[in-house]
C-alpha cells in the first residue's frame, strides 16, 4: 500500500532546498491550511447532496435533479447564494461575541478535522496524545453555540443554546467513554498506532463484546453530539424557529451549517479510526489472497469510504426516528447510557488483563 509519506518528504525536501528553514515550515503550514479548508469545503459540499439524496430516498422523491446532472450542482449554487447574501446587523446585541460564535464553531472542527489519519503516512498532527487533543479541541464548539444563543438578545436562540450546551456536555461523557475503552484496548492514545494495530483484525472483530458495546453508545451519543435528529432539540424548527443561530444570516449562517455536517464527517472518522481500522484495509488473519486484493485499494478510499458509511447511518437515524422531548433525551443519558459505558469499561479493562497475564 503507497506511503504518502514518501511524496511529503519529497515536498519538504524540494522546499529547503531552495527556502531557509523558517519560510519553509511557514510554506507547509499555508499549504495544509489551504489543502485543509479545500477538503472541509468539497465534503460539506458532498455531505449536502448526499443527505438530500438519502432522505429523498427515504420519501420516497427524487431530491435535487434540476441544476447539473444529477443535481450535482445544487449544493454548489446553494453555497454561491450564501456567500452573496447579506450579513444582517441587529440591534441590542452583542456585537463581538455574536460575530465571534460562528468562527470558533468552525475552529473546533477545523482542528478535529486535521488531527484524523487521512491514510498510510497522510496525517497533518502525529504526536502521542492524538485522542486526548482531538477530544479537547472538539468541545471548543460548545462554546461557541452557547455565545451564539446569548449574543443574539432573542429567547428563542438562549433556549436553543442552553438546550444544546445540556446535550453536548451530557453526551460528551459517553463519547469520552466510549473512546476510553478503546484506548484501553489499543494501550495507546497515537492516533497513527491505534490504525497500525489494527492491520491483522480492526478492533470492532478483535475487541469481543465490550468493543461491540462501546461502538453502539458512540454511535449514538455521537449523532446526539452533533444536534442531528432525533436529538435535534436545539434546532427544533416547530419550536424555536432555528435554535440558536435563528439571528444570524448569509455566510456566518453558512458557518454554522458548514460546522454541523463536518461534525457528522469527524463523529463518522473517529468511529473509523477506533472501530473499523481507519485507513486500514479489511484483513482476515490467514486469509493472505483476499488480504493482498484488499491491498490494492488506496488507504484514502478505505478511510473516506467507511466515514461516509457510518455517516450513512447517522443519517439514517434522523430520517427515522422521531425527535424526543428534553427529559427523555437526557434520561437515556444519564439513567442509560452512560451506567452501561461505565461497566463496560470495567468489563475491557478486565479483557486486557486477561490476555495479558491469562
Amino acid at each position: 500500500m503507497f506511503n504518502f509519506s514518501v511524496l511529503t518528504n519529497w515536498i519538504d525536501s524540494l522546499l529547503r532546498s531552495f527556502m531557509p528553514d523558517w519560510l519553509t515550515v511557514v510554506t507547509e503550514c499555508v499549504l495544509i491550511g489551504l489543502v485543509l479548508l479545500t477538503l472541509y469545503s468539497v465534503l460539506a459540499l458532498f455531505y449536502i447532496y448526499f443527505e438530500r439524496k438519502v432522505c429523498a430516498a427515504f420519501q420516497c422523491r427524487l431530491g435535487p435533479n434540476r441544476v447539473g446532472p444529477w443535481g450535482l450542482l445544487q449544493s454548489v449554487a446553494d453555497m454561491f447564494k450564501i456567500l452573496i447574501k447579506e450579513l444582517i446587523t441587529l440591534k441590542h446585541t452583542d456585537k463581538f461575541l455574536f460575530a465571534l460564535a460562528p468562527y470558533l464553531v468552525i475552529l473546533a472542527s477545523m482542528l478535529a478535522f486535521a488531527v484524523l489519519p487521512w491514510g498510510n503516512g497522510l496525517q497533518v498532527i502525529n504526536f502521542n496524545i492524538g485522542i486526548f487533543f482531538l477530544i479537547a479541541v472538539s468541545s471548543i464548539g460548545v462554546l461557541g453555540i452557547l455565545l451564539a444563543g446569548w449574543s443574539s438578545n432573542n429567547k428563542f436562540t438562549l433556549i436553543g443554546a442552553l438546550r444544546s450546551g445540556a446535550q453536548m456536555v451530557s453526551y460528551e461523557l459517553s463519547i469520552g467513554l466510549s473512546v476510553l475503552t478503546m484506548v484501553v484496548f489499543a494501550g495507546t492514545l497515537n492516533v497513527v498506532e491505534i490504525v497500525e494495530n489494527q492491520n491483522h483484525l480492526w478492533y470492532i472483530f478483535s475487541g469481543h463484546l465490550p468493543a461491540i458495546i462501546a461502538f453502539v453508545i458512540y454511535l449514538i451519543a455521537g449523532t446526539a453530539e452533533t444536534n442531528r435528529g432525533p436529538f435535534d432539540l436545539p434546532e427544533a424548527e416547530s419550536e424555536l424557529t432555528a435554535g440558536y443561530h435563528t439571528e444570524y444570516s448569509g455566510i456566518h449562517f453558512g458557518f454554522f451549517y458548514l460546522a454541523e455536517y463536518l461534525n457528522l464527517f469527524i463523529v463518522s472518522g473517529v468511529a473509523t479510526l477506533l472501530f473499523f481500522g481507519g485507513w486500514m484495509p479489511l484483513h482476515f488473519p490467514g486469509w493472505d489472497a483476499f488480504n493482498h486484493i484488499m491491498d490494492f485499494i488506496p488507504s484514502v478510499v478505505w478511510f473516506i469510504g467507511k466515514a461516509v458509511a457510518l455517516s450513512f447511518i447517522i443519517i439514517w437515524f434522523k430520517w427515522t426516528f422521531p425527535r424526543l422531548r428534553i427529559d427523555q433525551m437526557l434520561a437515556l443519558e444519564w439513567k442509560y447510557l452512560l451506567p452501561i459505558n461505565l461497566v463496560n469499561l470495567v468489563l475491557m479493562v478486565l479483557v486486557v488483563v486477561n490476555e495479558l497475564y491469562f
